[in-house]
């Protein structure tokens, strides 16, 4: 009986140490969800796996958390986030989920540059502040706790805007639908009117008055049917004023008519299905993403174009410090006819860029882009900051610093104005070292010596999240 005894209260006392992978099957029991103050806990349970009354391999359970877990870091609403279980009996489990929250209200002033990138306003244009623009952005993210963030912003100096804007991504009870609208006006003192060479031409009046002047309007509306599945649809309003040089004389082609003025709608349908880990600098998994957008209703008749861009990004682990990055990129317009200065852009702006092509710019109607980057983790560490950061939430820094070996390889097909350009119709390729830093999971800095088809070379520096 001493013995039936003890053994009874043995099992009894390990029912909570027990790993879940003891037992063929296990169901989850509860959810339960601390740290957060502001976020709602029905936002947090939307991006969990699992639900009570769930029963599932004691073999995938691990699996399932962990993708949990990254599902969480990239809302982009917290610093850390943890999520384990714990055995409540044999064949149960409760999910603990703990997280903490970043800073949500960020009144901060703002300094923009006006080119392209860091390393074309440090070099070609000598660090001139007159090309800086300065500001205030106003920001609260996760509004309502549930993920919503509205926007405020002005800037003055180089150009002006200002802008509203406001994104919910969940309207319903089921949390699959949400919208983002956004008002955005913008004035320029100096207008990129052409491209010749692979360069940018720049106008701008002796009296610094304003030429030109954009205005963008427009709702997106998003229907999210599994977690990491994305149908955007949205409606735009553009309309565009410039200096009426720019039509008469420097480039009669900026815009498609003869006027000053240059109006159109837009609709379009993007779809993006998202398997990486963590967003900001991905370890696994993939990206998908296409666009369709058709600009022109024929409500003006200014503008006709239809435009397909296609984008696939694969990321491997091949050791636990070593893991390699590669994204296919492309652009193809089904409408085979000239379009408008600023809407015919390939290589060169924003994420479709090339390593080594810093300075140079390569429009046209077609692009073909593919980069791969093999990355070697070099220093993993949490800073404790202590006094000196004010923020509670912002008083540990987790930091990642990797060495990376790049290689890109792009093609633009431009018929209509490629024979000033002479990188259009041409194979185009970088490649070089690079240093990449990671703060806060979604904070990217990376320092890079890169190589151009033409064997020119230099240090550049950039501050964004992509490949």
């Amino acid at each position: 009986m001493k013995a039936v005894f003890l053994l009874s209260l043995l099992l009894v006392l390990s029912w909570g140490i027990l790993p879940a992978q003891a037992f063929d099957a296990v169901t989850v029991e509860e959810i339960v969800v601390s740290g957060n103050f502001k976020t709602k806990n029905d936002l947090i349970l939307r991006e969990i796996l699992l639900s009570p009354g769930n029963v599932v391999s004691g073999n995938t359970l691990q699996d399932l958390v962990e993708e949990s877990r990254e599902l969480l870091i990239n809302t982009g609403l917290f610093n850390q986030v943890s999520v384990a279980w714990e055995n409540t009996a044999p064949g149960r489990v409760r999910l603990l989920v703990d997280v903490r929250e970043m800073w949500y209200v960020f009144p901060v002033p703002v300094l923009d540059l006006a080119d392209r990138n860091f390393n074309i306003w440090w070099v070609e244009h000598r660090r001139s502040l007159d090309r800086i623009t300065y500001g205030l952005d106003f920001t609260h993210q996760n509004f309502s706790g549930r993920n919503d963030k509205l926007s405020l912003g002005f800037k003055l100096g180089y150009s002006q805007k200002f802008e509203i804007s406001y994104r919910r991504p969940y309207l319903n009870a089921s949390k699959t639908l949400g919208i983002n609208a956004k008002f955005q006006l913008q004035r320029n003192r100096e207008l990129n009117y052409r491209t010749f060479e692979n360069k940018q031409s720049f106008y701008r009046r002796e009296s610094d008055d304003f030429v030109y002047e954009q205005l963008r309007i427009y709702s997106i509306f998003t229907y999210r049917s599994k977690w990491r599945s994305f149908h955007d649809f949205a409606f735009f309003y553009n309309r565009d004023l410039v200096d009426d040089i720019v039509i008469r004389q420097l480039n009669p082609d900026f815009f498609p008519t003869t006027l000053p003025l240059y109006r159109y709608f837009s609709l379009s349908y993007a779809y993006r299905l998202d398997h990486r880990d963590i967003r900001s600098y991905p370890m696994r998994g993939f990206l998908l993403t296409a666009e369709l957008k058709k600009d022109g209703l024929g409500i003006y008749g200014d503008r006709d174009a239809l435009t397909l861009r296609p984008r696939y990004e694969q990321y491997f682990t091949l050791h636990p410090k070593w893991s390699i990055a590669g994204m296919l990129s492309g652009k193809y317009s089904f409408i085979r006819k000239p379009q408008p200065y600023n809407d015919n852009r390939a290589i060169g702006f924003r994420e479709d860029f090339m390593r080594g092509y810093e300075y140079y710019l390569v429009d046209g109607l077609d692009m073909f882009l593919w980069k791969t980057s093999l990355r070697r983790e070099i220093i993993q560490r949490n800073w404790y900051l202590g006094k000196w950061m004010p923020l509670q939430s912002l008083r540990t820094m987790p930091m990642k610093c990797y060495l990376s070996l790049n290689q890109d390889l792009g093609y633009v097909n431009d018929p209509f104005s490629g024979i000033n350009n002479d990188f259009s119709g041409r194979l185009l390729w970088g490649r070089g070292l690079g240093l990449d830093m990671v703060f806060f999971y979604d904070k990217v800095f990376r320092i890079e010596y890169s190589f151009n088809h033409l064997m020119e070379n230099g240090l550049f520096l950039r501050f964004s999240s992509g490949i």
